[in-house]
């Protein structure tokens, strides 16, 4: 009698340490997705923060390179000096590439650069001796103690 009250008690307390593993991993999951969510969403509000920066910088470079355009117009009519005119390339290649990287597809065209860096060419951005691992982690830990 003793043994079959003994072997139910086994099998109830099996099935709830089955119910409860599952019931962890499910939490775990859970947990896990929205942690990853959160530093999802953490990035784009970096990214949509550096972006609207790159377009205020725009904004301010492009006028300082109208003005010193005009400036430089206005010195080679005064001058007939051809050379007076030379500022004004490199200052449109400066405001190409930050009207590109604020409001054109340069971010589109980087991360397409990104994602094949990581499918095709993995060795060039792999960890020096390969990712860490919880041992390094504590023999570097115990080190430093």
């Amino acid at each position: 009698m003793g043994s079959i009250i003994g072997g139910h008690m086994k099998e109830a307390m099996e099935e709830s340490m089955r119910k409860n593993q599952e019931f962890m991993l499910a939490t775990q999951k859970m947990q896990m997705e929205r942690q990853m969510m959160m530093q999802q969403m953490m990035q784009q509000k970096m990214m949509s923060m550096q972006l609207a920066r790159s377009r205020e910088l725009f904004t301010w470079t492009a006028s300082f390179a109208g003005t010193v355009s005009l400036a430089c117009i206005a010195g080679f009519l005064k001058k007939k000096n051809p050379a007076i005119l030379l500022p004004i390339v490199p200052l449109g290649f400066t405001i190409g590439y930050q009207y590109d990287a604020a409001y054109g597809d340069k971010m589109i065209r980087i991360r397409a650069d990104a994602e094949h860096l990581l499918q095709e060419q993995e060795n060039l951005v792999a960890f020096p001796n390969g990712m860490l691992n919880f041992k390094q982690v504590e023999e570097f830990r115990l080190k430093r103690k």
